[in-house]
């Protein structure tokens, strides 16, 4: 979906939190934001992986870009990895908001819907973190 708003990406390490943060996103914003979730490892268990993150990027890439909400460290570590493995081009239009993952993919949502910049949706996911 090229429909000029930024994407959201929401990656946990439980896949019932990323699908009900992000069915929260769509009951909230509605269809205006290019939208992906993952969560879980591959077995069914708790944990994250590059290469869903990756796929999830694609279900979300937007040409203004795509801010990823995370839950834990390991979620991090893999999102940062899976920035690294995309084509040059789009590394640049990626970030990890440094946000509570529920609030701040809520409030990214929102305000990519109104048509900010990436840099805009991460701060204002970002306004939610303590300091």
């Amino acid at each position: 979906m090229k429909n000029g708003n930024v994407g959201i990406v929401v990656v946990s390490h439980s896949a019932d939190i990323a699908r009900g943060t992000a069915d929260m996103v769509r009951q909230m914003v509605g269809d205006e934001i290019p939208l992906a979730w993952c969560g879980g490892n591959p077995d069914g268990g708790l944990g994250t992986n590059v290469e869903s993150i990756m796929q999830a990027i694609d279900q979300a890439w937007s040409d203004k870009g795509v801010a990823i909400l995370v839950d834990l460290g390991g979620a991090e570590t893999n999102s940062e990895m899976a920035i690294e493995l995309q084509p040059e081009e789009r590394q640049g239009r990626i970030v990890v908001c440094n946000a509570p993952i529920v609030e701040g993919a809520v409030m990214a949502a929102t305000e990519a819907s109104g048509g900010a910049s990436l840099d805009e949706v991460k701060r204002t996911a970002e306004e939610l973190s303590p300091s």
